[in-house]
């Protein structure tokens, strides 16, 4: 037998089994349909509640319908009691923001590494989008490597600072560098050793050398080690982004230094140079550089010598010239020491009627 009701009796019926929600509740819903100032819930009250489109997300100018999906449920925030026609003010993006630093909490604890997207830069950093809350990069967090700036780019970071009631997240991209650094120097320490050929890239270059990168980790390549000729600068011979092959001549496991040589990795011309050569020898050389104290002369390919600066003034004034860097010069070979790789030079009885070609 079906029971009969009174209007009364559904009303009662009705208070009886409705959920007594005020603000303040978390609350879990289903978006029933979408308007151009947000969307209607359904959170099970007498009537349903509404989402303003300005409490669905950060960006203020987001659209219910751009981020929820219909007849999905999801958690909301009361903010506003149930106004005259009984319907309920839900904030979705509030939920979503607590969560959010919940999240962010166990992050930091853990250490872990997140991916943020920047929104803005600013004078002293990035400002970061980190799943609805805003964070911060300063400059000085910056890997020096990184060149992100743009609105949209990604960026790997780890949390320095957090506090959530001051709405304050503060991000580091340095520490992940250091941290992935540290396990990158670690596993190629374990892997070299003295004597091998690596490949490397040439990341940066100084007056005293360049910096290869072999790899992850930042090596030396000393100014006296790029070439067997004489380099007077590392411009001359090498570029950032060139990949070249060097070796390895020495391993600071303490000071974590690794030294490279890429002149090692050619032919030693002075083994050509003690085959071929010997004191007394009469030898056409290329001028490759003039010093207060002489003349270096290639006298054989990757081999210098010097030309006092007694023997180059003589030789200038017998032929009235002015030798520079180029000219060739007929010499004779006065003194060779192979193992020092040195080769002192003068001139031949016969270079005084020489000219300069």
């Amino acid at each position: 037998m079906i029971e009969q009701y009174s209007d009364c009796d559904f009303e009662a019926l009705l208070e009886k089994y409705d959920y007594k929600f005020k603000r303040g509740d978390i609350v879990k819903g289903v978006i029933c349909a979408f308007d151009s100032d947000g969307a209607i819930v359904d959170i099970g009250s007498k009537s349903a509640a509404f989402l303003p489109n300005y409490e669905v997300s950060s960006d203020r100018k987001a659209k219910a319908e751009n981020v929820l999906e219909p007849n999905t449920e999801y958690e909301f925030l009361i903010t506003q009691d149930c106004d005259e026609n009984g319907k309920f003010t839900l904030s979705y993006k509030k939920v979503h923001l607590a969560h959010t630093w919940a999240e962010l909490e166990k992050v930091k604890e853990a250490d872990e590494t997140i991916s943020v997207t920047v929104t803005q830069q600013v004078r002293g950093g990035l400002i970061v989008d980190v799943s609805g809350v805003q964070g911060f990069i300063p400059q000085g967090q910056l890997c020096a490597r990184e060149t992100i700036s743009n609105p949209g780019d990604k960026i790997d970071v780890k949390i320095l600072t957090l506090d959530k009631a001051q709405n304050n997240l503060i991000l580091s991209n340095k520490k992940v560098y250091e941290t992935n650094m540290a396990e990158t120097r670690k596993n190629v320490f374990e892997q070299v050793e003295v004597g091998q050929i690596v490949k490397g890239e040439v990341v940066r270059i100084t007056d005293f050398g360049a910096f290869v990168n072999v790899g992850g980790v930042d090596c030396l390549l000393p100014l006296s080690q790029i070439s067997w000729k004489w380099v007077e600068h590392p411009t001359d011979l090498l570029k950032v982004g060139e990949e070249i092959n060097v070796e390895i001549i020495d391993v600071d496991y303490n000071k974590q230094r690794i030294s490279l040589s890429l002149k090692n990795t050619e032919p030693d011309p002075w083994i050509k140079a003690e085959e071929e050569l010997k004191e007394g020898d009469i030898k056409e050389g290329i001028i490759t550089r003039i010093k207060p104290f002489g003349a270096f002369v290639e006298v054989l390919g990757g081999v210098e010598a010097l030309l006092p600066q007694t023997a180059l003034a003589e030789y200038q004034n017998q032929n009235n010239c002015i030798l520079n860097a180029g000219d060739k010069i007929n010499t004779k070979i006065i003194k060779f020491n192979p193992k020092d790789k040195r080769i002192s030079l003068g001139l031949p009885t016969d270079s005084i009627e020489s000219s300069v070609e």
